[in-house]
């Protein structure tokens, strides 16, 4: 048999794995949730949890590699980049976030609890922004890409990784199963709280608005307040019921919850545990500022310029 040959067989066995993995995964997936809604049967990537788990592997893979290369090799400074991306995902948010308020308005959202059949054709349309909502997550591992190309690695902290990685495979999740109804309020808060970081993040690549970015302990408050509406929005769904699935609220909650202790530990951290010394240790205007806020991460953090690596 030819060297062309081998190849082909080669390939063809691994598209035979692959896909044998594809029908595992979704079998079990299948038989743990139950049926998918079928309002969403045929949206791209979802029909299958195999690309979603594929770009979650190459991203965690990415970090790895992407930091031994960079390891003997300069730092890139990525401004007009860096721009354009937080621009574009500012835009993405703010497209979102009019969007959840005007249909969830249109179908007459119960805040309290709302199901996820009886809204018609706003249902529909809840289920289209959210599925941009979980697109958002995968155009999100950029943030970390963008880290290991500034050799920005303190930013790449245990809480930066695990809320990328996850949000991308449960929002696949949420989109199969419960894409509509209930599920609307995280991501609505999420989209403005998104429209305030990437701007503050496009804003820091420019030296000259650096004496303006004071409100950047401000945007953690934000994202904690968020979680812990979420959290409340959930849990009211529990007492009070509306035929949402009880096992995704206790899910979606628990969850959040591991988010609320990770980024108040952050906080406590960054803001509590460290003296404040706003005149003796912050630097000069348009010297330098550190990417991120100190080997922490409070979000998806991409903007902030450390001057030196330019």
């Amino acid at each position: 048999m030819s060297l062309s040959g081998f190849a082909g067989k080669g390939l063809f066995i691994t598209l035979q794995c692959l896909k044998a993995f594809d029908d595992e995964i979704n079998a079990f997936l299948d038989n743990m949730f139950g049926p998918r809604d079928s309002r969403v049967r045929g949206w791209f990537m979802l029909d299958s949890y195999l690309p979603t788990f594929v770009l979650t592997v190459l991203y965690l893979l990415s970090i790895w590699l992407g930091n031994r290369f960079m390891k003997s090799r300069p730092a890139l400074s990525l401004r007009g980049l860096l721009t354009f991306y937080n621009l574009g995902i500012t835009l993405l948010s703010a497209y979102m976030l009019a969007e959840l308020i005007l249909s969830s308005w249109e179908g007459g959202y119960n805040l309290q609890c709302q199901d996820l059949t009886s809204a018609g054709e706003a249902d529909i349309r809840v289920a289209r922004v959210l599925w941009w909502y979980y697109f958002s997550k995968l155009i999100e591992f950029l943030d970390t890409i963008f880290f290991v190309l500034r050799k920005k690695t303190s930013q790449i902290t245990f809480l930066h990784v695990y809320h990328h990685a996850s949000m991308f495979n449960i929002w696949w999740c949420v989109l199969n199963w419960i894409p509509c109804g209930q599920s609307f309020f995280g991501p609505t808060l999420n989209s403005f709280i998104h429209i305030l970081m990437y701007s503050y993040y496009g804003l820091s690549v420019f030296p000259s608005m650096h004496k303006y970015l004071w409100w950047k302990r401000y945007l953690t408050q934000a994202q904690l307040v968020q979680f812990v509406l979420t959290i409340t929005h959930t849990l009211s769904a529990v007492v009070r019921p509306c035929g949402f699935p009880f096992g995704c609220l206790i899910f979606q909650s628990s969850y959040m919850l591991t988010l609320v202790i990770l980024f108040l530990n952050f906080y406590v951290q960054t803001y509590r545990k460290k003296p404040m010394k706003k005149d003796t240790d912050a630097p000069p205007a348009g010297k330098e500022v550190k990417n991120g806020f100190s080997k922490v991460y409070f979000t998806a953090t991409n903007g902030a310029i450390n001057k030196k690596a330019q």
